[in-house]
């Protein structure tokens, strides 16, 4: 999709974006590259303002033309909000004629349109439509036909009505008989919520079927803290048979539908005596419902530090459900204020498994509350966490009178509103709501039926309800990418903070990373650093030593307690500077978005070298460790393995040339971070004169006080590098594996090497120029030597 909007959108297309997971281009003032060797990239093109395709110069105004006419992609236009009124203005080079500012009423559909997809025609949306400045169309040629029209709000002698018919037309279809390509023009904004389901299906429509969200929507309501609640807020028989009454209703609408009870035991018959006679008489109708436990006393479960206690509640409630018929094989559970799920309390996900053998779970915190369109799902311990929506209604909302805002808010939300888009704009949704909005005035029951029901009037979508397994597993299925979680600082989310642990601290984790790559210098930067009084590594692995590599493998998915486990906790968090090094994090694809997610405002250093010294030192690094790859092929047949080569082999050549492309990896963790918080440092300064590059990265880091390398290090001659000074006149070097002599590499490995990095070498002096870096001295000296001719290029890309 090319989407062509100013550098501010005016319109708010980002929800209705949100139900697509498509990739979107915004164009600012020029157009950008529209097809792919014989293909086009974009299936429709999306003018914000149609005025920028109407005033578009020849040049590209033809390229686009052209364009849609060939690959047959249709454009949709928004007329854009005018100071002035026009009454019959030609639409430039069209047989359309526009007539703006005018306040619309009633609005309706043409319900025989091909367009309408999700969208169903055949009624009257009774009422004035929002805003006083449509713009509605009169065409003058048959490709023109109406997709919606409203009435004028004016009286017909008015001076502004211009002999307008009442019927006016709001959004117009160019079928494309004019000149070949099909439009569809709004005469509004999407602050029309019919507006955001007939651009859906333009979108659809136009793209011929290649943009479209499926019509199929499942529908979960669950009612949180049943048995819990005040005397005079809960619920009573006759709320019970409501409950059964309305829930049959819905399920005529949205098949296998049955509301989901999360109970906590503890509370059972702690009501008034017609309350607890409800208690009673929703057991009686047990199987009328589904169920999952959500604690017996209701207590978070991140304020559980002991793990027996928490396991304690849980059999509590287990065994209540056990007692009074209630089933326990869900497999789904939600805790109170969806504590613990995120961010994540282990013990509760342990236990979980434990004793419920839970499959699912939901949350509406993951990443954040707000915004709604961008909760997200992930998988953590084999349990499936699915996003959760909000309908407007909390365990206060319990009476219309004062319900915030009045009853026509609420109706609002069902009606074209919040609610409505919810479930338009996600294909599976799990609701949250509370026992005591189904007592009182019962106002989630009123909610739910009168949302499925004016759905079902104004929409083609089809509703479903499936058990929370089969939900789940449908949406990893539909958003495979959303299986793996991105862990996020807690403390940068107040209510995040108010359900994570109070042992727990952000001052535990890391102001700095080095992130490497390997073999540029990062251990003996790593000791350097560990001698510094204000600087404090990580605790050691058992598996990787010195490093944690957390964000780029396996150890990511252990969770962000496992993460900080390795970090102690500073006595005073202001004073301390906790870091660590794991040189796999710099080529690592995920990894730059991890760090930003938990560690935005961290502190990078990135180490370089010559990218044909370091994969030099590689192979030989394998090769001392026994690497039977390595062992059993040279250096230039690794450099030159093809794909017909073992996977072995060419796994190797990736590994010793892939790190050494410094500017794509760079550029990579500057989409995440800025420059001001990246160090970029040259190895060979490091290994030469590493008090001098001391001094420089602690003024980065802004670390005090400035400890004084030249009182600490000391070369030594036999190993050839600079070493820590000990007990006054010793020292203390790296071990034998490091600063290892090499034989001399062969002239061909070299020449291929300096052909092969001339181009990635080329842009890494362009971008550390950009970024106001110094250029290292062996980048110079490499460069020293650039090719006239494409075989560098040609090489590069045959990674």
């Amino acid at each position: 999709m090319l989407f062509v909007c100013q550098e501010i959108l005016t319109i708010d297309f980002q929800t209705v974006f949100s139900c697509f997971r498509y990739k979107l281009e915004v164009v600012g003032k020029s157009l950008p590259i529209l097809t792919n060797v014989d293909k086009g990239k974009y299936g429709v093109i999306v003018f914000e303002n149609m005025d920028r395709y109407l005033t578009m110069d020849k040049w590209n105004r033809e390229l686009l033309d052209k364009y849609c006419r060939q690959y047959q992609v249709g454009i949709i236009g928004f007329m854009s909000p005018r100071e002035e009124s026009l009454i019959g203005a030609q639409l430039r080079g069209f047989p359309l004629h526009i007539h703006t500012n005018f306040k619309l009423k009633d609005a309706e559909l043409k319900a025989d349109s091909p367009v309408l997809r999700i969208t169903r025609g055949g009624d009257v949306l009774w009422g004035p439509l929002p805003g006083n400045d449509w713009t509605v169309f009169s065409p003058n040629h048959s490709t023109y036909e109406p997709l919606a029209m409203g009435s004028i709000q004016a009286p017909e002698d008015s001076p502004a009505y211009g002999g307008l018919s009442t019927n006016a037309i709001t959004v117009i279809r160019d079928c494309g008989e004019f000149d070949g390509i099909q439009r569809i023009l709004f005469g509004s904004g999407l602050d029309f919520w019919l507006h955001r389901l007939l651009f859906l299906d333009a979108m659809s429509f136009l793209s011929h079927g290649r943009l479209s969200t499926s019509l199929q929507r499942y529908i979960q309501v669950d009612i949180d803290d049943i048995f819990v609640g005040q005397k005079g807020t809960r619920l009573t028989p006759s709320d019970v048979d409501s409950i059964i009454e309305t829930q049959n209703r819905i399920r005529t609408i949205v098949p296998g539908f049955r509301f989901n009870m999360g109970y906590s035991g503890k509370f059972f018959n702690h009501g008034t005596e017609e309350e607890n006679k409800g208690d009673e008489y929703l057991l009686q109708h047990a199987d009328e419902f589904t169920w999952f436990g959500h604690m017996w006393s209701h207590q978070q479960p991140h304020l559980y530090e002991n793990i027996s206690l928490l396991e304690a509640d849980m059999l509590l409630n287990k065994k209540f459900a056990i007692e009074h018929g209630i089933p326990t094989d869900s497999g789904y559970s939600v805790s109170p204020h969806h504590s613990g799920v995120y961010p994540v309390h282990e013990a509760l996900y342990e236990m979980w498994k434990k004793l419920w053998n839970i499959h699912v779970t939901s949350t509406e915190e993951y990443p954040h509350l707000r915004p709604a369109r961008l909760r997200r799902g992930f998988i953590h311990r084999g349990i499936m966490v699915l996003p959760r929506q909000t309908c407007g209604l909390y365990t206060h909302t319990i009476f219309i009178d004062k319900y915030p805002g009045g009853r026509s808010t609420l109706d609002s939300s069902i009606k074209g509103g919040e609610l409505f888009q919810t479930i338009v704009f996600n294909r599976i949704n799990i609701f949250m709501t509370h026992m005591s909005n189904y007592g009182n005035d019962r106002l989630a029951l009123y909610t739910f039926e009168a949302a499925t029901k004016f759905l079902q009037c104004w929409t083609n979508l089809q509703f479903q309800s499936i058990s929370a397994l089969q939900l789940a597993e449908k949406y990893f299925r539909m958003y495979p990418e959303e299986s793996e979680p991105v862990w996020g600082n807690p403390c940068d989310d107040q209510r995040h903070m108010k359900i994570w642990s109070q042992n727990k601290t952000c001052d535990q984790l890391p102001r700095f990373l080095v992130l490497g790559p390997q073999k540029t210098g990062t251990t003996a930067l790593y000791t350097f650093l560990s001698m510094h009084p204000a600087i404090v590594s990580n605790y050691p692995s058992p598996e990787t030593f010195e490093e944690i590599q957390f964000f780029n493998g396996k150890n990511y998915y252990k969770g962000l307690d496992w993460y900080m486990n390795f970090f102690p906790v500073p006595k005073n968090s202001t004073s301390k500077f906790l870091f660590e090094k794991s040189a796999t994090y710099f080529d690592g694809e995920l990894v730059p978005r991890r760090v930003h997610a938990l560690l935005p405002k961290a502190k990078l250093v990135i180490i370089i070298i010559s990218p044909a010294k370091r994969a030099y030192s590689w192979y030989q690094h394998v090769r001392s460790h026994g690497d039977p790859t390595a062992l059993n092929h040279t250096f230039y047949q690794v450099l030159t393995a093809g794909d017909a080569q073992s996977k072995a082999l060419r796994d190797l050549r990736f590994r010793c040339l892939s790190p050494g492309m410094y500017a794509h990896h760079l550029d990579r963790w500057l989409l995440y971070f800025p420059p001001q918080q990246i160090s970029v440092i040259d190895g060979e300064q490091v290994r030469l004169d590493p008090v001098t590059s001391m001094s420089k990265l602690q003024h980065f880091l802004k670390i005090r006080p400035i400890f004084d390398y030249s009182l600490h290090l000391r070369y030594d001659a036999r190993k050839g590098f600079f070493c820590q000074v000990v007990n006054g006149d010793h020292t203390k070097c790296l071990g034998r594996s490091k600063g290892r002599h090499y034989p001399t590499m062969d002239s061909q490995s070299a020449k291929y090497l300096q052909s092969f990095y001339m181009t990635h070498n080329i842009a890494l002096e362009k971008l550390l120029k950009r970024l106001g870096y110094p250029i290292p001295l062996w980048l110079e000296e490499d460069l020293s030597d650039r090719p006239v001719n494409n075989q560098a290029v040609e090489m590069s890309n045959s990674l």
